[in-house]
């Protein structure tokens, strides 16, 4: 009897506890960092593209016309809090991106982990720093935050490069 008591009130204590350790969303954080293309999905792969497209408009809303969309609940790519998600832009290109709760530092560390590689190509300038990495043909992963001290968020996310 004490066995049956102990085991549910574990069951209960991790149902009631586990919400709040939310899990990252490996869809988001694959397209975030160029592991799938939404770009490449709409020429070979529509069912994907409209599964990606589904669950996204589940778990993100827009207000109005914001150019964002905020997380329905907690949101984290490699471990980091999603903030707003662009599912079509990285800042002015077209690609997918997503605001995190982290300096530019911490979010280069932890993505630079995730891709096991190192970022280059990276700037800073107008008031912005900036990194990127080519993960594949039309797929570079970015990094973009403000230049300051007080920046607390960075913009992550996959730039897909058009063909001329």
């Amino acid at each position: 009897m004490k066995r049956a008591f102990a085991t549910w009130t574990f069951i209960l204590l991790g149902a009631a506890i586990s919400p709040g350790w939310a899990a990252d969303d490996t869809g988001i954080e694959r397209m975030a960092t160029c592991r799938d293309s939404w770009l490449d999905w709409n020429k070979s792969d529509q069912a994907q593209l409209k599964n990606f497209g589904d669950r996204f408009r589940a778990d993100f809303s827009r207000k109005d016309n914001d150019p964002f969309f905020v997380p329905r609940k907690d949101e984290r790519i490699a471990g980091l809090r999603v903030t707003q998600a662009f599912p079509d832009s990285v800042g002015m290109g077209v690609g997918f991106s997503a605001t995190v709760e982290a300096t530019f530092d911490k979010a280069r560390q932890v993505f630079e982990k995730s891709l096991g590689k190192k970022l280059g190509k990276c700037e800073t300038g107008d008031n912005m720093r900036s990194c990127e990495l080519q993960i594949a043909d039309k797929r570079t992963f970015m990094l973009m935050a403000e230049d300051g001290p007080k920046s607390t968020t960075t913009l992550v996310g996959c730039y897909y490069y058009y063909e001329k």
